[in-house]
């Protein structure tokens, strides 16, 4: 009892001293969507940004961070992640034959006990009614790696089965789960693969498109269906509530899994089809698509767990020539889409190490992709493609106050994260716990096309 009354004192204590402004002063400022000011003052309060420039004035009450030295970067946004979801148990995926971009999956599930699916009308490998903002907790502990490497949001997505959930725009960093959700649904997470789902159905590429067309097919019926008894009640059969087709319908977009340039080709018709807003996840093959997703209009989100060589493979084995130029090629694709006014973003992969991220990162840029343009694929361009723009992304007046302070440009291999900030709170970034057993990256490799 004495040790609780302890530990609430030290709480009350802590938030007590918490100032109401702090000043980052005299730091070089990248703000993301405008041109970097060499020399000025970021400040905030109540967790906004207050004003930056060259001539803020510092009240009375701020604590002052030095900036000399120092520069001031928007926070990083994880644009595909399970951050903040700790029971969400995330592999590095294979494809599934390459059909899956390579992001990350939920492992199959334990054999169900129910009867085995009998086909579409079961609805196995949907969940799309689950969303990540009533999941969410800040007890994750991949939080804080992910803060030390500069990440302060992420967008985070059930990962279980083909209509996996609703994603949530999450800080890193709160008391409770409504603390971090700075939008609650913005997008349903859709796979080719069921993870375990249901017996096994359905079991292959085309059944899964097949799934999720009459999914679709069924969520436009539904709604004409509420349509007419809304109009007319009386006398009318009311129908039934679905809760699957109503997770499908309340998402304003879908996320869609692609790797070869065959797989653009093909969900670009298919989002087409559906008439649903999409966004491709994986690119694997991205630096072969620019003339397609130019033409198509629709943002890419980019892995950036480049295809590499996994390390138990036989020695012997001889690759083909498409995997060799893919693991070659792979990291230009930022370049690519960049060069062509493709919008895109980055996302981590479960990557947890800053050193590993920040390494991933560079290669894109040894491939052609400018120091800014990294930036902005991180920060405002994810923001703008899940329409948070208007608070997240950049530093600007009355944004959310989510920053990364470093000493060295951010991806350099030798930049310091000296301070993140989220939601105005800050924190210091953690040692880095050594690389686990693994690929390069620490963790099992991405997925290839054979």
């Amino acid at each position: 009892m004495k040790r609780l009354i302890l530990a609430l004192v030290a709480v009350a204590a802590l938030h007590a001293e918490l100032p109401s402004a702090i000043a980052i002063r005299n730091a070089r400022i990248v703000p993301a969507n405008s041109p970097t000011i060499a020399r000025g003052t970021v400040l905030l309060r109540n967790g906004l940004i207050e004003a930056v420039g060259t001539d803020v004035q510092i009240p009375a009450d701020a604590w002052v961070v030095e900036g000399d030295g120092l520069t001031v970067y928007p926070g990083l946004i994880d644009s595909i992640s399970t951050l903040g979801l700790p029971n969400a148990v995330t592999t590095a995926a294979a494809t599934g034959g390459g059909r899956g971009g390579g992001a990350n999956v939920i492992q199959a599930a334990p054999a169900s006990t129910a009867p085995p699916a009998r086909g579409p009308e079961d609805r196995p490998s949907t969940t799309s009614w689950e969303k990540a903002a009533d999941e969410v907790k800040p007890t994750d502990t991949r939080i804080e790696a992910a803060r030390s490497a500069g990440f302060t949001t992420a967008v985070s997505f059930p990962h279980r089965g083909i209509f996996a959930g609703q994603g949530a725009v999450v800080d890193l960093a709160g008391e409770k789960g409504g603390d971090m959700v700075v939008a609650p649904s913005v997008g349903q997470y859709v796979t080719l693969t069921n993870s375990g789902f249901g017996g096994g159905y359905p079991g292959s590429l085309m059944g899964s498109i097949a799934y999720i067309r009459q999914i679709y097919i069924d969520a436009d019926y539904y709604q004409k269906a509420k349509a007419k008894y809304a109009a007319n009640p009386r006398g009318n059969p009311r129908p039934a509530y679905d809760r699957a087709l109503e997770g499908v319908i309340d998402s304003p977009r879908v996320l869609i899994p692609v790797s070869r340039r065959i797989d653009v080709d093909r969900m670009l018709r298919f989002a087409t089809e559906l008439k649903v807003k999409a966004i491709l996840y994986g690119a694997v093959e991205g630096y072969r698509s620019a003339d397609l997703l130019k033409s198509a209009g629709v943002p890419v989100l980019v892995n950036l767990r480049w295809p590499e060589k996994a390390r138990d493979t036989d020695p012997e084995e001889i690759d083909n020539m498409r995997v060799l130029e893919n693991r070659d090629k792979a990291p230009s694709t930022p370049a690519v889409f960049a060069k062509n006014g493709i919008k895109f973003a980055l996302y981590a992969d479960g990557i947890e190490r800053r050193t590993d991220l920040y390494r991933a990162v560079k290669r894109a840029i040894d491939a052609g992709l400018s120091q800014d343009d990294a930036v902005r694929a991180m920060t405002i361009w994810p923001a703008e493609i899940y329409g948070v723009a208007d608070r997240l992304g950049s530093i600007e007046k009355g944004k959310i106050a989510n920053l990364v302070v470093t000493k060295g440009d951010l991806f350099q291999d030798k930049t310091e994260v000296k301070y993140i900030f989220v939601d105005g709170i800050k924190f210091e970034p953690v040692p880095e716990e050594p690389p686990a057993f693994g690929n390069r990256n620490g963790a099992p490799s991405n997925g290839e096309q054979q």
